[in-house]
């Protein structure tokens, strides 16, 4: 007779995923591989080499060199210096001393400085996906969730192509946030620290912090603070002494991102109507409009803060303020906020449109700003200059779509705050961004780390035993 119950072995292939997880990591990790060789951003990509090159030989990355006979390159002459934080700097450092010291190939040390951006961005789809997985979503949720970060091409050309570190920021963050509403403390203060140290733009989740630990307990919000002071001591002062790194530069220099306009900021028009990034004299003001601004967020949070959705939205809502008010803001910057978008998204607290905004609007600013045409540096120059000419030939109308591009983009921002921070009933799991339910089982039954990290990620039918 035969048996009409099918077998578990049935089961589970019937709800195999037609792709393999292995397959759709070895792709991701293949495509971001190749976008690291070949593409990188004419001013980071310069920055960075040039910053492994002076750490990895000994001299401060602070101070601006010709190094045009260095890399044989004439446009290695008049870059800057690197604008962040030391940590970046020593991993630039490292990496030169194992790659370009030993074989001196320019692309070769061009996909190097990568590898460690490359390693966040498939870090973050598994931290997406396990957080996910924790919150009680669905197994199809959690998988789409992953390979959205895998492949989203906003994602992989401001980051693994552009070269960029901003999913680097994004992982720490995300981490520390997470471990904290699972009511860690030393380590989600290190984590943020080590978050803000690489680069500043984590900068408001200090506030969102302060009011969730607040309202909780005012000891570990005075032991988290201790943490998070000492770990930034470490990151961002103890090399300038250790190293012997002159700082003069940068405490002459120390307001250097707040006097400038342009990017995707409401001062986008600053280079069309002057031909310069600097902010004029009597606009000196709007390089620090998102300081009341902020605080004027902080009142809006006053209430108080909830569990970790909760923290997520009004993280979302303050790094927004922060980058909506800025004067200036790079298009990389909104990686930052990508991944918990994405999660909001997920777990039915934010509307899809919301996702689509976050990096599609961003996108297409970059195409008319040129700057997916100077990812051709590296290995086609003499193409990127070809581009570069041509869109010369349509200034005006490229101007007038950015800003209008942009105009979208902060009305989409704003309506993003307010949504995170408006107080609003429970979703009834009506549907997510990819047209299903996302909530299905309780918190109490999600996967443990190690099951979600062991394989690529696979949807629930394939732990069916588990539960």
């Amino acid at each position: 007779m035969v048996n009409p119950i099918p077998s578990i072995q049935a089961v589970r292939e019937k709800k195999r995923p037609a792709v393999s997880g292995w397959i759709l990591l070895a792709a991701s990790i293949l495509l971001q591989l190749v976008l690291a060789f070949f593409f990188g951003h004419a001013y980071d990509t310069r920055i960075n080499m040039a910053t492994g090159f002076l750490v990895g030989t000994g001299q401060n990355p602070y101070i601006a060199q010709n190094l045009s006979a260095v890399f044989h390159n004439n446009t290695f002459q008049g870059i800057t210096t690197v604008g962040y934080p030391p940590p970046w700097a020593l991993v630039m450092g490292l990496i030169y001393l194992c790659t370009f010291k030993i074989l001196p190939d320019f692309l070769l040390y061009n996909l190097a400085i990568k590898l460690p951006i490359i390693a966040a961005n498939i870090c973050l789809a598994y931290e997406v996906a396990y957080i996910l997985d924790k919150s009680g979503v669905q197994g199809r949720v959690s998988r789409k969730a992953w390979i959205f970060m895998l492949f989203n091409p906003f994602l992989l050309l401001t980051s693994s192509a552009w070269g960029q570190f901003d999913p680097v920021v994004a992982l720490f963050a995300l981490l520390s946030l997470f471990l904290l509403s699972e009511g860690g403390l030393t380590m989600p203060a290190i984590l943020l620290a080590l978050a803000i140290s690489l680069k500043p733009t984590a900068l408001p989740l200090i506030l969102v912090i302060f009011i969730y630990l607040a309202g909780r307990s005012l000891r570990r919000m005075v032991l988290f603070f201790a943490i998070f002071a000492s770990s930034m001591l470490m990151f961002c002062v103890a090399p300038f002494i250790i190293l012997g790194w002159n700082p003069s530069q940068i405490l002459l220099h120390w307001n250097s991102q707040f006097v400038v306009g342009g990017g995707l900021s409401f001062m986008t028009f600053l280079e069309y109507v002057k031909w310069t990034y600097q902010l004029p004299g009597q606009w000196w003001f709007l390089g620090w409009l998102w300081l009341p601004a902020l605080a004027l967020a902080m009142l809006a949070l006053k209430p108080g803060i909830g569990e970790f959705e909760d923290l997520l939205k009004k993280s979302v809502a303050l790094i927004l303020v922060f980058f909506l008010c800025r004067a200036w803001l790079s298009e990389t910057n909104i990686n930052l906020i990508l991944p918990l978008v994405l999660i909001l998204i997920s777990l039915n607290a934010l509307d899809r449109r919301a996702l689509a905004a976050i990096w599609v609007l961003p996108l297409i600013f970059s195409f008319f700003n040129t700057s997916l045409a100077q990812l051709f540096f590296p290995s086609m120059p003499g193409l990127m200059d070809k581009f570069l000419k041509w869109s010369a030939e349509f200034s005006t109308a490229r101007y007038v779509l950015r800003t209008v591009d942009v105009a979208f983009w902060i009305f989409a921002g704003w309506w993003i705050v307010f949504r995170c921070i408006k107080r609003v009933a429970k979703s009834t799991g009506k549907g997510n961004s990819y047209g299903i339910v996302g909530r299905a089982r309780p918190a109490q039954q999600s996967h443990s780390f190690p099951d979600t990290m062991a394989i690529p990620y696979e949807p629930d039918g394939l732990r069916t035993s588990k539960r």
